[in-house]
């Protein structure tokens, strides 16, 4: 659900800050006063498409803020969590702002996306339904994925199935295709894979061994270095002439005597010991380093060897010993698959032809499931074009004949309608005049909205061009669907405005020469006012303020009659 939204040198809007609620909130005002302004900064916040033309003159940027609740939302959460920016509090806080420039800067939740991440999050909080903006609907390729989210479950596990094994088939295709299409290049592949899965093999690499060996080799090649000092070090702390360890014993000793006198003294003492068995240790550490030392030029050249082996491998396969190590194994695991295949290409043609008909069967099941939910669908339909003064009109979900197969099963579909009875049904694409897509597009949101998971579905005059009976009845479809998902409606009429739950005024001023936008959220008089001018236009008079009243009562008993349904 939209919570708040803010809005910063946005076309004609200055600044703007509104607080949506939930329910049905109608968005009403002249024409041009900036409604579908309003409506373009939300569909910018949900990712659309952005444009200079959209800052206001003079403005350096234009800043848009919106803040959502996605407390319901499981598409939500699964979104943020695959951008890793999970939200602790259930609330998603979207940002955008344009430059003269081009440039566009996108947040989500206070963290920098790109407009893709900001538009896959965005499609899940916000749908916008224009009356030009039926896509959807007009364009049959979506009609197939609008069929299966009707049927969700009874579909969807089928259509994991046939997914998984239309991924197994074109593996295997794949294979048997790149063999065939090139047996001198296969065969050579085959023998690096040989050769390089066996030289890795045989240097049998062990993790950092290359860090052990290079200390190993150091020390070697600097004995001398290395015998010289410790022998050094040993004498200096056991002299015959002075012995450092001997002469720290005996101040330490000396110290101890007075320790109880003074905290200093004791200090210095403690000092003393510290230093004298330190030096102890130390003494005993280098003897026993000098016993181990011991000079082996044979050892050094199998490290010299082993070391510039390690070299060699690494100029081939990666700067670390890992990644040398890593490389083994994935050619391992090529290797295996191609000798698997090369074993018997008869045995993966065969393979290759088992899986078409395994995914053939899965795919026939899938259009079982499918015909008998578009059955469904088209009841559905039905039921609910008949509350909208459609009940001569026909829906059908039409399939293609010839299956081929697909990523998303063999099926190819089409809505048809037949809109006059004695007609024959065709694409709804073609034939829907703009008054039955609003229609159609209603009974179909109504149908989907339990469903569709999006918290905000915004309609934007998509009542254009109806009136009566028939506007009612739309009024009352998104009253419906409202009872479901937060709806913003931006409308002319009269009888949609009163059957929202809230009401915002847009209108339009001109001040010291520029032109600004203003909201307001009108009261219940407020209201009656301006349905009373939205029924009679200009001239506003005390008849059309009763009806406007009329109106509204009328409208709070639709509403009840329809959340008790």
């Amino acid at each position: 659900m939209l919570q708040e939204l803010v809005i910063h040198d946005f076309a004609i809007i200055e600044s703007l800050s509104l607080s949506f609620d939930a329910g049905m909130t109608a968005l009403t005002g002249e024409t041009g006063a900036g409604k579908s302004i309003i409506i373009d900064a939300v569909g910018l916040l949900a990712g659309g498409r952005g444009s200079t033309d959209f800052i206001r003159t003079g403005a350096a940027k234009a800043s848009l803020e919106g803040l959502f609740d996605a407390t319901t939302n499981p598409r939500t959460n699964e979104q943020l969590a695959a951008f890793g920016l999970d939200t602790d509090d259930e609330t998603v806080l979207l940002q955008r702002d344009l430059y003269p420039n081009g440039r566009n800067v996108c947040r989500v939740n206070g963290r920098l996306v790109n407009t893709s991440t900001l538009r896959a999050i965005g499609e899940t909080l916000v749908d916008i339904h224009g009356q030009n903006e039926h896509q959807q609907l007009m364009h049959p390729e979506t009609h197939l994925g609008l069929l299966d989210q009707f049927a969700d479950g009874a579909v969807h596990q089928q259509l994991t199935t046939y997914q998984a094994a239309y991924t197994a088939y074109q593996q295997a295709k794949k294979t048997l295709q790149t063999k065939q299409a090139n047996e001198q290049e296969w065969a050579q592949r085959l023998d690096m894979l040989q050769f390089q899965v066996g030289e890795i093999d045989a240097a049998d690499l062990q993790a950092d061994e290359d860090v052990t060996l290079t200390q190993e080799r150091d020390q070697l090649a600097n004995f001398q270095r290395v015998s010289d000092a410790l022998q050094t070090s040993y004498e200096l702390l056991d002299s015959e002439d002075f012995s450092p360890i001997d002469a720290i014993g005996n101040a330490m000793e000396s110290i101890q005597g007075i320790a109880q006198f003074n905290p200093d003294y004791a200090a210095i003492a403690t000092a003393l010991q510290s230093a004298y068995y330190g030096l102890q240790e130390a003494q005993g550490d280098l003897s026993r380093q000098m016993d181990q030392l011991a000079w082996d030029p044979e050892r050094l050249d199998v490290i010299e060897k082993r070391l510039d082996l390690i070299t060699q491998l690494k100029r081939k396969y990666g700067d670390q010993v890992s990644d040398i190590i890593a490389y083994g194994a994935k050619a391992h695991a090529e290797l295996a698959q191609m000798q698997a295949n090369e074993a018997g290409e008869g045995d993966l043609e065969t393979q290759v032809n088992q899986l078409r008909q395994d995914l053939l069967t899965v795919g026939q099941q899938l259009s079982q499931a499918r015909h008998k939910a578009a059955l469904a669908l088209q009841n559905a339909v039905h039921d609910q074009l008949k509350s909208l003064y459609m009940e001569k009109t026909v829906f059908e979900v039409h399939f293609e004949q010839k299956q081929v197969i697909r990523p998303d099963g063999l099926d190819t579909l089409e809505f048809y309608i037949q809109a006059n009875p004695g007609e024959a049904a065709k694409p709804l694409a073609k034939v829907a005049s703009g008054g039955e897509l609003s229609r159609l597009m209603l009974a179909l949101k109504t149908i989907f909205a339990q469903t569709d998971g999006v918290t905000s579905i915004i309609f934007d005059e998509v009542d254009t061009g109806v009136s009566g009976r028939v506007a009612q009845a739309i009024a009352n479809k998104i009253s419906l669907i409202a009872q479901h998902s937060q709806v913003l409606c931006i409308t002319h009429l009269p009888q949609v405005a009163a059957m929202s739950d809230h009401e915002y005024l847009i209108q339009k001023q001109v001040h010291s020469g520029r032109t600004t936008t203003s909201v307001d959220k009108l009261s219940a008089k407020a209201r009656v006012d301006e349905i009373a001018r939205m029924l009679a236009g200009s001239e506003v008079t005390t008849l059309t303020r009763e009806h406007a009243e009329e109106l509204l009562a009328m409208a709070a008993k639709t509403r009840q009659s329809l959340a008790a349904q």
